[in-house]
């Protein structure tokens, strides 16, 4: 018996979706910093066994869309809700409500089983634990709840042996040495913004997308040349840096991680450009990956 399906991943922003997608699959799939809306597409995590294929999928956080990328993100969270053979809600410690009342009704209200993990635990104490898994009882009455430290691993394992009892019968929908659905252009564009996200403040990081334009793989190297795009002519300025310093910074820390992630040199070429308004525009974001 071969059992498969998609488990799907929501939840507020900065609860700890990428780092638990990040803890099933063994790998990095999803970048991770302390800013909310680090994650702005659907992303996949296939996590193969001998008689499974869990197919993860971490979303953007729930928010009230400002702006044309954000409501593409909550098309991201939409889809998730609707081909889930398990769904993930989860939840972090001292949190109390969903952003989105119509997100709640339908995880609540879901035919589906759903998960309710209750992440961060470690930044609790007993008391604490036992009122919030009383209060998230009341609230999803429907859900199974899992008190869990994503970052620590506590319950992780748990969680995905439950996963795996709940699955249904299915072969495997992707091969079964595929990681993710994604193409390597995706985690270079990824891990650079990381590092945005990481170094700069404000509004930057949320005004940055990164394309990668050129990609070779040669037998001991990778020659990647990739370009962040802004919006305006200041926050060029401010990426690059006095004397390119911070550009390079971001440079060289992008570069150490995807010699990691592809376990080749790479040779990194990085630019910066000015994309007006690219948030707002449809047709940059269809160009993007957005609005698909």
């Amino acid at each position: 018996m071969h059992k498969a399906g998609f488990v799907n991943i929501i939840g507020n922003p900065n609860v700890g979706k990428s780092t638990l997608m990040n803890a099933f699959v063994g790998e990095k799939l999803s970048i991770i910093t302390s800013k909310a809306q680090t994650t702005r597409h659907r992303i996949l995590g296939i996590v193969n066994g001998d008689d499974f294929q869990v197919v993860l999928s971490d979303t953007p956080g729930i928010i009230k869309p400002a702006y044309e990328l954000q409501a593409s993100m909550m098309d991201f969270v939409k889809s998730a809700l609707e081909d889930a053979d398990v769904l993930i809600y989860m939840v972090e410690i001292g949190e109390r409500e969903l952003k989105d009342e119509a997100f709640f009704d339908k995880i609540t209200n879901s035919k589906i089983p759903v998960l309710l993990l209750l992440n961060k635990i470690d930044k609790s104490d007993q008391t604490q634990l036992e009122e919030q898994v009383q209060l998230w009882q009341s609230k999803v009455p429907n859900a199974e709840i899992f008190p869990i430290s994503a970052l620590e691993g506590f319950n992780v394992k748990e969680v995905f042996d439950r996963i795996l009892d709940l699955l249904p019968e299915s072969p495997p929908f992707y091969p079964k040495d595929q990681l993710t659905d994604k193409p390597e252009r995706f985690f270079i564009n990824e891990t650079i913004r990381e590092k945005i996200l990481i170094h700069y403040k404000k509004e930057i990081p949320y005004a940055v997308e990164v394309d990668t334009e050129e990609f070779f793989e040669e037998e001991k190297i990778i020659r990647v040349r990739s370009v962040i795009m802004v919006e305006r002519d200041t926050q060029k300025g401010i990426i690059i840096g006095h004397k390119g310093a911070a550009l390079k910074r971001v440079g060289v820390e992008a570069r150490k991680d995807l010699e990691k992630f592809f376990g080749k040199q790479i040779h990194l070429e990085l630019y910066v450009k000015v994309n007006k308004n690219w948030r707002s525009n449809q047709r940059q974001l269809k160009r993007f990956g957005y609005n698909q």
